[in-house]
């Protein structure tokens, strides 16, 4: 739960300040910050904004105008559907994908997926926590994945 962050700005401002160093001294350019619905769209603008990049949005499915790439994933209590607009990335552009919680890795395997049908190159998945008992890293494979905080 990052809601204890989102209400001190101070925390969340330390934050973002941990997420653009690591970002800054991992790649010398992204293009792109893609942030999962709904949190990674908390976090992933203002970090987009202090990088100087721009944002995409990868929503559920029937919340994004215009043509738009799906795919169909698993969940551990069904299945659901992630979108992104087909113009949001051009080929070979460089994107890092960003969400709050890592858990068994579904659904950022899933936007993963989105992108690189898109033909972008993703260079890293960005989480505030991850859920190491869940296995979602080895989901994500061969993709690296950078995470503040891990629970086991």
């Amino acid at each position: 739960d990052i809601s204890p962050l989102l209400k001190d700005p101070s925390a969340f401002g330390a934050l973002l300040d941990l997420l653009e160093d690591h970002l800054r001294a991992s790649f010398p350019r992204i293009d792109f910050i893609a942030g999962l619905d709904s949190r990674g769209f908390l976090i992933g603008p203002p970090l987009a904004q202090r990088l100087g990049i721009g944002f995409v949005l990868i929503r559920k499915k029937g919340k994004l105008p215009g043509p738009t790439e799906s795919v169909s994933y698993s969940l551990e209590y069904g299945k659901a559907e992630l979108e992104i607009q087909r113009d949001a990335v051009e080929p070979g552009q460089k994107v890092v994908v960003v969400d709050d919680l890592l858990a068994t890795g579904g659904t950022m395997r899933a936007a993963c997926e989105l992108l690189a049908r898109l033909g972008a190159h993703v260079l890293e998945c960005l989480v505030v926590i991850e859920l190491r008992a869940l296995r979602g890293a080895e989901r994500l494979r061969p993709l690296p994945l950078y995470s503040l905080l891990q629970y086991d």
